[in-house]
Parts: C-alpha cells; sequence; structure tokens
C-alpha cells in the first residue's frame, strides 16, 4: 500500500446543521461532505433546493483523516423530520380566561397628571 502525502485534519461535528451551513464547516476544516451510496448523486444536488438538515456522518466528529477525504452524511429536508409529539390531544385545553379580568384603559398624561378613560 502506497503512503499518502495529504496531511490529516480532524473531523468535524456538522450533525444538526443546516447542509449549506456544515458544507462550509467542512471546507474550512478540510474535508468535504459525500453522499453515504457511491453510486449515487452527488450530496450536493441531494439538497438543492430547499433546506436540508445533517442528521448523521460518518466518520464521526473529532477522527483524523487525509485532508480533502469524504466525510458522508445523511441528510433530511426542512419540516420532514420524524417526531413523537402526539398531534391531537384529548386533554381539556389550560382556563386560563378564568384567572383573566377586564381591567378599564388607562391614560397616561405626561404632563404630570392621571386621566382615566
Amino acid at each position: 500500500m502506497t503512503e499518502r502525502n495529504a496531511d490529516l485534519v480532524t473531523v468535524p461535528d456538522v450533525v444538526g446543521m443546516p447542509f449549506h451551513v456544515g458544507g462550509e464547516v467542512a471546507v474550512n476544516a478540510g474535508v468535504v461532505l459525500a453522499n453515504p451510496d457511491p453510486d449515487g448523486p452527488p450530496i450536493g444536488t441531494l439538497a438543492w433546493p430547499g433546506l436540508f438538515y445533517i442528521t448523521s456522518q460518518q466518520p464521526a466528529a473529532g477522527v483524523q483523516i487525509h485532508r480533502w477525504d469524504s466525510v458522508a452524511v445523511e441528510i433530511i429536508e426542512h419540516g420532514t423530520a420524524e417526531h413523537s409529539a402526539p398531534l391531537e390531544s384529548n386533554d381539556p385545553l389550560p382556563q386560563d380566561v378564568a384567572h383573566a379580568t377586564p381591567e378599564r384603559e388607562h391614560i397616561v398624561d405626561v404632563t404630570g397628571g392621571d386621566a382615566r378613560a
């Protein structure tokens, strides 16, 4: 096996970042983001147009790799992430109305007096 002349760089943590921000962070660290599927389209093609977030990366942050090696990232479009929040609830709504009491408007006279409406 031949030895590489490229210096080693540290993989940054890009998980949770918007793809366009993670791409800049990666380039500043000396690595490039890539599609985990080597036979698939470039990751930049998958993340455009729209707002995509990075959900995972390989290798992990902190690992040393050769400069300009690839970091494979999974992405998801903004607004399509799975969540566990219930869509509907049968719980009664808070009764804030019971605590609210109407109050007359106050007009403040900045000349020194207090006038009430």
